[in-house]
């Protein structure tokens, strides 16, 4: 098949384009704007193969969005493109509600005008995927897990913006008949994550020697999920998933995020001692919550564990320790982030 990628240079796209071009025949197409969380980088390993090309545009573009998919004509659209980091959505919600919302939109338009120009087979053929996140389901008690049927609560600008892109797939496929699907993921961790999210922040703060900020107490509860089991279940949902069904996809890994924080730790006294029976635990420091924090998440997979066979390979240690390991053998993919001065700056902080 032909798939187009939007945001194939992020984290979660790049890890789906990899995987698709050395697992599967897929031919793939990535639109990306390269923002600051775009990292051209990230797909150096594929940049010369057959089945890949790439196009830089903007997803809020509806002419070059119109003029990729017309050049391409793909049968899966993977929209993955969107501003994800919370704490940017707390400082600047306005590129949220551009990205996410009009991006979103944008995309729908442009795919619906597609959809509707094809022959039969390949009408019935098509499909539009959203990837979205948890976190438009809102905070959870010490016990439960979202399903796919859980109501939205949103928290934050950028949990809102996901919410309302789910909304507008929906409504398109109901309203439109156009062939849609949706997942919404747990967190994500693994290589090529741009270093303001916690796994890739604590990792590069602690070998170069800085404090280690824990937002609040700690006690926040996340759901784990590797991000090449991530992009083995998009592409399971997009090859056989059923038009119209949501999925929800976990890792099966709740863990407090100062125990994330402590066993990157673990990993790092193993990998790169620092010697005389120092930890890099010493370096944690708790720090001002983020305001409106979510206390915690949890997916329940068993839909797209039962209906598709999908269920995650990696541990929780293992990823943690394999994700390390990345990080400290690629300073010539993160060095530059790092060196442009935003990546890890503390962001959303409000005053009291």
């Amino acid at each position: 098949m032909k798939i187009m990628v939007t945001g194939g240079a992020g984290f979660i796209g790049s890890a789906l384009i990899l995987h698709l071009i050395d697992e599967s025949d897929h031919h793939i197409l990535n639109f990306d704007a390269l923002t600051y969380a775009g990292v051209a980088a990230s797909l150096a390993p594929v940049a010369a193969h057959p089945r890949y090309r790439f196009v830089r545009g903007d997803v809020c573009d509806a002419r070059a969005v119109a003029g990729a998919i017309a050049g391409f004509q793909p049968d899966v659209i993977a929209h993955l493109a969107a501003e994800s980091h919370v704490d940017r959505s707390i400082d600047g919600p306005a590129a949220f509600v551009q990205t996410n919302l009009i991006g979103t939109f944008t995309m729908l338009e442009q795919a619906l005008a597609y959809w509707q120009g094809l022959d039969a087979p390949r009408r019935a053929a098509f499909r539009f995927h959203h990837i979205s996140t948890d976190e438009v389901f809102g905070s959870l008690g010490d016990s439960g897990a979202f399903t796919e049927d859980s109501a939205y609560d949103p928290r934050s600008p950028y949990s809102a913006t996901k919410a309302g892109a789910d909304h507008l797939v929906r409504a398109w496929g109901h309203t439109y008949g156009l062939p849609v699907l949706l997942t919404n993921c747990s967190n994500n961790y693994g290589p090529r994550q741009f270093p303001e999210k916690l796994i890739p922040l604590t990792i590069l703060r602690a070998i170069g020697g800085d404090t280690l900020p824990v937002y609040g107490d700690g006690r926040q509860v996340r759901d784990w999920l590797h991000v090449e089991d991530h992009a083995r279940a998009l592409r399971r949902v997009f090859e056989a998933g059923v038009p119209g069904e949501t999925y929800n996809v976990g890792g099966g890994a709740e863990r407090f995020n100062i125990d994330v924080v402590q066993t990157i730790c673990a990993a790092l006294d193993e990998q790169q001692p620092l010697g005389h029976d120092f930890s890099y635990a010493a370096q944690i420091r708790h720090v001002a919550d983020r305001p409106g924090h979510d206390r915690r998440y949890a997916i329940d997979a068993s839909r797209i564990r039962a209906e598709l066979g999908w269920a995650p390979r990696e541990t929780f240690a293992g990823g943690i320790s394999r994700t390390v390991a990345w990080y400290l053998a690629h300073p010539h993919w993160w060095a530059p982030l790092v060196d442009r001065g935003d990546a890890t700056e503390r962001r959303g902080v409000l005053s009291a």
